[in-house]
Order: structure tokens, then sequence, then C-alpha cells
């Protein structure tokens, strides 16, 4: 479907600046890009809706702890859990990348419990929809 958008030239200017940083080849390509960036963050702030997304965890392995509380959490979100791949870093650190998959509440819930977990360094998160 086609509609047209009315703006300020300078906007534009600025717009197609962002654009040709960006590599978007077409302002409609950037356009769609910013409406889904759009909905999925008001999914996630009204806490409505299902949503993708990955959780990017680091840990030190030699803390039992860290590494206990992880499997025991994804065990608790299963539901929202699609898979995870776990990798060696160096001889102390590993890092797991959880795929998620489920309404934004739950997976809000496994996100936000993640930061709280002994051991547990670093968590990046990037959801979508």
């Amino acid at each position: 479907m086609r509609f047209s958008v009315s703006m300020d030239e300078k906007l534009l200017e600025e717009f197609d600046r962002w654009i040709a940083k960006s590599g978007f080849p077409t302002r409609s390509e950037a356009l769609r890009q910013l409406i889904r960036t759009f909905v999925t963050e008001t999914k996630w702030k009204e806490n409505v809706g299902e949503v993708w997304g990955t959780v990017t965890v680091t840990y030190n392995h030699h803390d039992h702890d860290a590494s206990q509380a992880l499997t025991h959490l994804q065990h608790t979100f299963g539901e929202v859990i699609i898979c995870t791949t776990h990798i060696h870093m160096d001889a102390d650190n590993c890092l797991e990348v959880i795929i998620l998959r489920g309404e934004v509440q739950r997976v809000r819930e496994f996100v936000e419990s993640l930061p709280g977990l002994k051991g547990v360094r670093n968590t990046t998160p990037s959801i979508t929809s």
C-alpha cells in the first residue's frame, strides 16, 4: 500500500543524510524499518503482544552458581526459549545466546531476571516483533 508524507524540507534533508549513512536503498525501506522499530518498542513498553529476540549472556564458568542458576532459569522460562547456543570464550568465560519467542510480559520477566544472577557479567537483549 502506498501513502504520502509531508514534512519540513530541513527534516527531509536530515532524514536523507541519515538514510545515506545507514545504507538503506530507499526512503521507503528506511521508513518501514523505523515503523517496525516503533511498533516493537511500543509492544515492549505496553507489555502487549508477541515478540522475538535474543539475549547474549556472559559469565565465568568457574562460578558454578552462575551456570546452575542460568540453567534453572532457562527451565523455568522454557515456554519462551526456542534454543540456546553456548560458546567457551576462553579458559574462564562463557557466552550464551538465548533465542526467545513469546508474549512480551513473559519474555520481559526472563530478560529482567538475568542481571540478578550471581556470576553473570553482562546481558544484552535485542527484541523485535
